[in-house]
């Protein structure tokens, strides 16, 4: 100890004379008034030393680092305590909560007590590589000061060698006490969400599959998956679905559910935890229908977010893919869709569509227990020329016959009325396959639309009682059911709970007060609205979610985006109003290209397709468009699963007139290599500063993708380039230099600013948060307003630091591009829901007559307005309810979970 001029002493510490945590911290703390930390960062272990001490001290304070970006520790509270939490749970949490259980109890003892207070701060502001330091003031107004590269833990005072110095002057004390209120003047403080992260370590115990009720099984299955050790969640909306499959199991014994959420809103989570749900709940095998073009995406959703073992059916391999970042298991054969290695099982819709050899196998194998069909409204039928009835297309046949044979059938699609409401019933009809309590027996009311939808929408009441029992009885909902006249009449007229008709009638109910009832709360209006406005099979079966309702709630995040080119505001040289100008070259090149599916049209009956293929292709970049006819100049396969199941045995010949004009575009593009739509986006990124702000790059073609973030690199010296995409094929550019990574990687360097150019596939997209890049361009443009409101959706989130984002989308002028994107512009504009009075998707035949496409939009739009009523039941759905499952504390371990999820169909749990 060494006196000091004008009052205190400087004191040394060092472990070479004994165990620092026995001879300074705990005997300087006893008694304490006050304890200013300056620690580094926030762990379980931080009052592990000290505990009983801390509890005595009248006021507590400890700035931590947080290892975040300033912008990060000043974004949105909700992204703040996300981003956070994500780094709480950055360790083993399984193992440490199982050996340090006592040491989170008392922490969040502690923390809960109320006498302490933690904030955060950024990397930047304070990196806290060795500077901790500390003022203590005691009972007596005494205070000291202390400084060291001490850890808080007690490994730290008392197993490492440390030096700490203790200054127990006025100008020391001073000193510390200063740079300790400006790093408290500037954090955060520590988010509600990690002090209950904590208790819930305290208390996690993991337990058994069979200890559990249904309903605990999501929560303790999901709460340890990636979605929630990052801090996120299923949303309120997708875990009430969730609950609605599991009521609809119970009560009915089988689930059958229309999923109707508007675009963005998130359906795939709602269905993938229900299907998690029912694979862990021992229902049966899982069969996942899905256009190809979305089946990695599923996979990649269920993989990233859920943890979620599945496998993918490749058609044209004929074998099954069990990660989308690997190689597909070895080949074997058609029959080999039947034996799926996991529970969960990914197929393209395509191959319903085209009367597959494995089409005919899936419904000749064993039943379901869970079948899902995505993008349902594909699944229709049609009235041809004279024909009374509808014909069901390819996949509402397979559907109608696979659905009797499953135990619970989800749909999901955001466009349940297509062009006609006839379209909604053939899905209502999908579900009541095999379910009576759906539309009712054959005899029903409800299964002729005709009379059922006037009667929906309040139109049409019931002239009498005997009317309004015929509505009523057939399908009977169960006595569970909100409306209690429903168990009154069961009741009465002794309807057995798994019996949903009943075939007496009216006038054999035999209790007059329940007939009363009946009068009163069937006949009546309430609220203005009918009985049977509230009551029918479609508010039942079908939920539907508005966009525009959840972002009042705030459950979705009001984020205007700004389109580009901008209405009133000059174009870049490069652009013609909303389209790019294009050489002599590129034009020569696209009717080339309408010349060579003419040609190929004369003899083959997959020229709609290939026009369609070879147009958007050649529509999204010279590079995408070159590539393309040399495949086909070179008769190489097309890397478009969909293309080749749509192309089925077709062998894809060129010949004669069709070879010059594909050799016409090649030497088009050889010549004049140049793209006007390379020249938009480098503009934007420099000139318009938006690499500054943070940039996405979306293509629907990983050919256009890799051109771009090769070109991109060469153009952006010292700039990191991130590709992500599917299947092995994400990677970093770096001053031309290309570096294969995991989609992981990128994720993680984007979400810590370290990269602020991502170039991306539409197949990459699910999963990816992007809320640290702030503009957004679409090198080109699917013809599926869904697929752009997913590409929106990855940086239009909770913790964008803009209040506005920028989306530019690049069309080449001339083009069928140019039409689609023309037409739909307008109704993009919106200032907020951009997408959500647009359909799912466009269909083919409204791009061929492009002259319509307006007035199919417009039709689509008032259809869509007509369906307002069966939204009406799940309003409450959309608000915070009380049963948060992040707090849930007996948990279903990871390796539980995923070794349940990795057996094959027909293997048994042991």
């Amino acid at each position: 100890m060494t006196g000091l001029v004008g009052g205190g002493n400087l004191s040394r510490f060092s472990s070479r004379f004994g165990r620092l945590s026995n001879v300074y911290l705990k005997e300087r703390l006893q008694g304490a008034s006050e304890y200013k930390r300056i620690a580094g960062y926030f762990r379980s272990s931080i009052f592990d030393l000290v505990n009983e001490e801390i509890e005595s001290i009248g006021r507590v304070r400890v700035v931590c680092n947080s290892d975040l970006d300033p912008q990060d520790i000043n974004a949105a509270k909700q992204a703040r305590e996300q981003l956070l939490k994500e780094r709480w749970n950055d360790v083993d949490d399984s193992v440490e909560s199982f050996l340090r259980r006592p040491r989170y109890r008392r922490l969040y003892e502690i923390l809960k007590k109320g006498n302490v207070e933690i904030r955060v701060v950024s990397r930047i502001d304070a990196p806290f590589l060795h500077g901790k330091a500390g003022v203590i003031r005691r009972q007596d107004g005494s205070a000291s000061a202390f400084m060291g590269s001490l850890n808080e833990t007690r490994e730290g005072w008392a197993g490492n060698y440390e030096l700490v110095w203790e200054d127990s002057s006025v100008d020391g004390v001073t000193w510390v006490d200063e740079e300790f209120e400006h790093l408290w003047a500037i954090g955060k403080p520590l988010p509600d969400a990690i002090v209950d992260e904590i208790g819930r370590s305290a208390r996690r115990v993991e337990v058994q599959l069979e200890e559990l009720a249904a309903e605990d099984v999501a929560p303790a299955a999901l709460v340890e998956s990636s979605l929630y050790r990052g801090g996120e969640q299923l949303m309120p909306w997708q875990r009430a679905f969730v609950g609605l499959f599991l009521h609809h199991r119970q009560v009915y014994g089988k689930a059958r559910l229309l999923l109707a959420d508007e675009v963005g809103v998130g359906k795939t989570l709602s269905l993938a935890g229900s299907a998690l749900v029912s694979a862990l709940l021992g229902d049966g095998p899982v069969l996942i229908l899905c256009p190809a073009t979305l089946t990695n995406q599923w996979q990649m959703e269920l993989k990233d977010k859920l943890n979620i073992p599945s496998a993918v059916w490749l058609s044209y391999e004929k074998a099954w893919q069990l990660d989308p970042d690997e190689q597909p298991l070895p080949s074997v054969g058609p029959e080999g869709i039947t034996k799926c290695p996991r529970q969960i099982a990914i197929v393209s819709t395509g191959l319903i569509f085209h009367m597959t050899e494995e089409r005919r196998l899936l419904l000749k194998t064993r039943k379901l227990g869970l079948l899902i069909l995505d993008e349902a409204h594909r699944a229709r039928g049609a009235k041809g020329k004279g024909a009374e009835e509808r014909k069901a297309n390819n996949l509402l046949d397979f559907m109608m016959t696979a659905a009797a044979r499953a135990e619970h059938v989800l749909l999901g699609t955001a466009t349940p009325i297509q062009t006609d409401v006839a379209d909604l019933w053939d899905l209502l009809k999908v579900l009541s396959q095999g379910a009576d309590f759906v539309l009712g027996d054959a005899w029903s009311n409800w299964r002729k639309e005709a009379r059922a939808v006037p009667m929906i929408t309040g139109e049409t009441v019931p002239a009498n009682e005997r009317e309004a029992w015929d509505w009523f009885r057939n399908p009977m909902p169960p006595a569970k059911e909100a409306d209690v006249i429903f168990g009154h009449v069961r009741n009465a007229i002794g309807l057995a709970d798994g019996k949903f008709v009943a075939s007496i009638p009216y006038g054999e109910i035999g209790d007059d007060f329940v007939q009363a009832q009946f009068d009163d709360d069937v006949l009546t209006p309430a609220n203005g609205l009918t009985f049977f406005q509230k009551n029918n099979p479609i508010v039942r079966h079908v939920v539907l979610r508005r966009r525009a309702t959840l972002e009042d709630a705030g459950l979705i995040p009001k984020i205007p985006v700004d389109i580009h080119p901008l209405e009133g505001v000059p174009a870049p040289a490069m652009f013609d109003g909303v389209a790019l100008r294009t050489s002599a070259s590129f034009d020569a090149a696209y009717e080339a290209a309408e010349k060579f599916t003419q040609a190929f049209r004369k003899r083959q009956k997959a020229a709609g397709l290939l026009k369609t293929l070879l147009l958007q292709r050649l529509s999204s970049s010279v590079a995408s468009g070159l590539a393309t006819a040399r495949k086909l100049l070179e008769g190489r396969p097309i890397d478009d699963e969909e293309f080749r199941l749509d192309l089925g045995e077709d062998k894809l010949d060129v010949l004669g007139e069709e070879r010059l004009h594909l050799q016409t575009i090649i030497d088009c593009f050889e010549r004049d290599p140049s793209d006007p739509k390379l020249d938009a986006v480098i503009f934007h990124l420099q000139e318009r500063r938006w690499l500054e702000m943070g940039c996405i790059v979306f293509s629907q073609y990983y050919d256009t993708v890799k051109w771009i973030g090769d070109r991109l690199t060469g153009r952006l010296p010292g700039e990191t380039v991130a590709v992500y995409a599917g299947a092995g094929k994400s990677g970093l550019f770096m001053d031309g230099e290309w570096k294969s990574v995991d989609r992981e990687v990128i994720k993680k360097a984007v979400k810590e600013r370290m990269i602020r150019l991502v170039v991306a596939t539409d197949a990459a997209c699910e999963g990816l948060n992007l809320q640290t890049l702030g503009t957004l361009i679409d090198v080109d443009l699917p013809w599926n307003p869904s697929r752009l409101e997913q590409r929106i959706g990855r940086i239009k989130r909770f913790g964008q630091r803009r209040d506005k984002v920028d989306m530019l989308n690049l069309v080449y002028g001339g083009t069928v591009d140019e039409k689609v994107y023309a037409t739909l512009s307008q109704r993009m504009r919106d200032r907020y829901d951009i997408f959500g009075t647009l359909p799912d998707v466009i269909e083919d035949d409204w791009i061929d007559d492009i002259e319509s496409l307006d007035q199919r939009l417009r039709e689509f739009t008032t259809k869509r307005k007509q369906a307002n009523a069966f939204d009406l039941r799940y309003a409450e759905s959309v608000t915070e309810d009380a049963h948060r499952w992040e707090l849930c504390e007996r948990v279903l371990a990871r390796t539980d979970v995923t070794k349940r999820l990795s057996l094959g169909w027909g293997e048994k749990a042991p």
